[in-house]
């Protein structure tokens, strides 16, 4: 039995893996989805990286969790990176779902695909929180109007802390067992620093036909992958 840890992206809380989690616990499975600190239910609580970190680690020791996959989409490769490394030989696999991952001392902001000062600009002019995109923002990624809907009306501000905080990793990220998942709407190709992860002996890529948020898009499809992730 595989204990599924599933986290979502920015602005996101655990709703988001609502049409995932019943495809998991069907075939057997055990999945847990799970709210950052500062996002959903959990607004107002004050969080940086290490916070992020901490709440990952602490569902998997709390509930006492063994053979965990831990799943991270967008910006919480970052913080499901680390934990990854944290929870030792409870750890099964990692999946990094169209997602950042973690450097040693750098930060989501530093890896800003815009450069650094935009993304800090954004976050200071919206009271040190990075904004939800608008219904315009996820065009062309294979979402239905009211998939758009329901992520938009679910979405709160992202803690700014928890962005440019650094990452902190013990060992190289490579040695971990783990698949990235890439959502090909969102770009063909993986970022130079998955790719030359996927380049080592304990990384897989698996590609999805979708955008950057297949478990809107493609609940069932991600929920087939993750199940065949747990098998490796």
């Amino acid at each position: 039995m595989t204990e599924f840890v599933l986290v979502a992206g920015a602005w996101l809380g655990s709703w988001a893996w609502d049409e995932v989690v019943p495809q998991l616990r069907a075939a057997g499975h055990g999945a847990h989805p799970l709210t950052l600190s500062g996002l959903a239910e959990k607004q107002g609580v004050p969080a940086g990286q290490q916070t992020h970190v901490q709440d990952i680690v602490d569902e998997v020791e709390r509930r006492d969790l063994r053979g965990v996959v831990l799943v991270g989409h967008s910006y919480s490769g970052i913080p499901v990176g680390q934990a990854a490394e944290r929870i030792g030989d409870r750890l099964a696999r990692v999946v990094f779902v169209d997602s950042n991952v973690p450097a040693d001392g750098e930060s989501f902001v530093s890896g800003w695909w815009e450069g650094p000062a935009k993304l800090e600009a954004s976050i200071a002019g919206n009271g040190g929180f990075w904004a939800p995109l608008t219904a315009a923002d996820y065009d062309g990624q294979g979402l239905t109007n009211e998939q758009i809907a329901r992520i938009v009306g679910g979405s709160t501000p992202h803690p700014g802390a928890s962005l440019a905080e650094p990452a902190v990793l013990a060992r190289p990220l490579g040695e971990l067992p783990a698949t990235y998942i890439k959502c090909l709407l969102d770009g063909a190709e993986p970022s130079d620093d998955v790719a030359e992860l996927l380049t080592g002996e304990h990384w897989r890529l698996v590609e999805m036909d979708t955008g950057h948020w297949p478990m809107f898009s493609q609940p069932g499809e991600l929920a087939q992958l993750l199940l065949d992730a747990a098998g490796e």
